[in-house]
């Protein structure tokens, strides 16, 4: 990869930088946190940065237990609040997260088609599966890995379908002849498929002659197949460089057994940043936010992903690799799993130095904890090994690392041609392909 390709880059609004302890210091403005207004203050700010797009997670269900020490999973309906983004920006793109396994294919179809009109084709959807909330929608336990992804290619194939089954060119408005659309265009799908049937049409029409981009989250066997035959980007968790240039070729790989250009994905991954004036400043930064964080939650975590219990062990002992016992059966998330596997089996880590690893205390994102240049110096060194295609920032520790990534990370990487200084399309697809 050559270092002057340009990187895509994305905001996350869910405020990682009041994770931890974060939100108990003086500026977090936890008190807004639920406004319309917090979110839009951000996704300015990065549309000011010329960001591709802004992004909201989401998660169906509520962690009660972590509510104590913080806001846990609670959140705005992530569709309705970039609706609310949507009339305050005109460029950056509006990337939301919509499950395939609780809600009807023809009600996401029609709410993102809806907020693509009211943003003028900057609508982008984060294809998940979920990993919790079943009972929320009745199930008494989540579908297993392969059948949520046999389920998500099923619907977003049929999302998409009823994206072109009214299209653009059907809407004639002509006022002269009284023909408001031509209807021989408009066509049912008639979807009877192993999941799901759908009759169709959707009853609104495709902005223009533009699609809407797919981003899927999730790097498991099952997920990477999914993302490489229909998805424009990957979110995913890569804790290290070998991580992610692993995963990037074999996203490619995939993309041109399934037909496509290995171009056609690109992988995004998380970047957890810890950003102040000095490292001094940036470690202690990252150690106030996650002092209070309980051991014993961590190694019940530890536990639950890889089936060692490590509640008795000294602190300084070793995990090796003949300490780990074959992967319980039963995951949340097997990709999340697997990279904490990977990590013992390749720096065979104290039991002290294992529960600080973002593998442990987070999900498993790249991670920088220094100043805008030692982060500048490592996405750098990421993207000249051909690791990533770009990242979504997820700040940590306070409101000011956010504000350096958007008001001095960025700006470094455009004055070095690594991002663009402005932009040059409408669309959030126009964004990814420039």
């Amino acid at each position: 990869m050559s270092v002057r390709e340009k990187l895509r880059i994305g905001m996350s609004l869910a405020p990682t930088w009041l994770s931890g302890d974060a939100w108990r210091r003086s500026d977090s403005e936890i008190e807004q946190v639920y406004s319309s207004d917090y979110a839009l203050d951000i996704a300015k700010r990065s549309e000011a940065a010329k960001l591709d797009f802004v992004f909201r997670p989401d998660s169906l269900f509520l962690n009660v237990e972590a509510l104590e020490s913080g806001p846990g999973f609670g959140s705005l309906d992530p569709t309705i609040q970039l609706a609310s983004i949507a009339r305050e920006t005109s460029r950056i793109g509006l990337l939301t997260t919509i499950s395939t396994t609780f809600v009807p294919p023809y009600v996401v179809a029609r709410q993102l088609q809806s907020l693509n009109w009211i943003s003028g084709g900057r609508v982008g959807w984060n294809i998940v599966t979920a990993l919790d909330g079943n009972e929320n929608f009745g199930l008494s336990e989540m579908p297993s890995a392969q059948e949520r992804y046999e389920r998500a290619a099923e619907f977003a194939e049929i999302v998409r379908r009823l994206w072109e089954s009214y299209p653009a060119d059907a809407l004639l408005t002509d006022r002269s002849s009284g023909r408001y659309a031509d209807s021989t265009q408009v066509r049912p799908i008639d979807h009877d498929g192993t999941h799901l049937r759908v009759k169709g049409p959707l009853n609104l029409p495709a902005f223009g002659n533009t699609r809407i981009p797919l981003v899927q989250a999730g790097a498991s066997p099952d997920g990477r197949n999914f993302a490489s035959s229909v998805a424009d980007a990957i979110f995913a968790s890569t804790p290290d460089i070998e991580a992610a240039t692993e995963l990037r070729q074999d996203l490619r790989r995939r993309a041109e057994e399934h037909g496509r250009k290995a171009s056609d994905i690109r992988l995004m991954p998380g970047l957890s940043l810890y950003l102040a004036q000095s490292r001094k400043e940036a470690a202690a930064l990252f150690k106030e936010t996650h002092n209070r964080m309980d051991s014993a939650r961590k190694l019940d975590s530890i536990l639950a992903m890889t089936g060692l219990d490590l509640r008795d062990w000294p602190q300084q002992q070793r995990v090796t690799a003949a300490d780990l016992p074959p992967l319980p059966e039963k995951l949340r998330s097997r990709t999340h799993a697997e990279l904490l596997r990977r990590l013992i089996l390749r720096e065979e880590p104290t039991v002290a130095d294992l529960l600080t690893r973002p593998e442990v205390i987070g999900s498993a994102h790249w991670q920088i904890i220094g100043t805008v240049d030692d982060a500048v110096a490592e996405i750098v060194k990421w993207q000249s090994a051909g690791a990533i295609d770009g990242f979504i920032a997820v700040p940590g520790g306070s409101v000011s690392s956010m504000h350096l990534v958007l008001d001095e990370l960025v700006p470094r990487l455009a004055e070095m041609r690594l991002f663009r200084s402005d932009y040059s399309g409408k669309t959030f697809l126009d964004h990814l392909e420039e």
